[in-house]
């Protein structure tokens, strides 16, 4: 099963702050650790939300709206896409996630199963079904269904 882990967003960066060297050092070694299992298929952090932008539909019509965005707690800050045997064993392995909090704020991390196709098969046309096995037969390596 895959899973995205999402990280939050804190005040500090939606600010840009950077983290300090003990913390980079601390997620490194996480991150070894998940790459040394194998488990580790993508991890990424992301910029403030101030450099990017938010599209809102509505029917036809799509509204473009320039970050920065209000609410820091329901912001992400990056993310982690994992290989494990169940939730059970993704909740185990991030309970070690080194997440970096500042001056009393409390965060999460999200832990959320991703879809795969055999998921949506009894919902496919057989022409859908082989539309999907032609794009990921095309895909990236770490994005292709397990």
């Amino acid at each position: 099963m895959r899973f995205m882990v999402i990280t939050k967003a804190s005040a500090a960066s939606e600010a840009g702050v950077m983290p300090s060297s003990e913390d980079i050092d601390r997620t490194g070694k996480f991150i070894e650790e998940l790459v040394d299992a194998g488990v580790l298929l993508a991890a990424e952090g992301i910029h403030p939300s101030a450099e990017g932008a938010r599209i809102y539909f509505d029917g036809e019509r799509k509204t473009v709206v320039d970050g920065p965005f209000a609410e820091t707690k329901e912001l992400i800050a990056g993310f982690f896409l994992v290989e494990m045997k169940s939730l059970e064993e993704c909740v185990e392995w991030f309970k070690r996630c080194p997440i970096q909090v500042g001056d009393g704020e409390r965060t999460n991390i999200e832990i959320r199963q991703l879809f795969t196709a055999e998921d949506f098969a009894a919902h496919l046309t057989a022409e859908q079904q082989e539309a999907v096995r032609r794009r990921e037969e095309n895909a990236a390596p770490a994005y292709r269904s397990a």
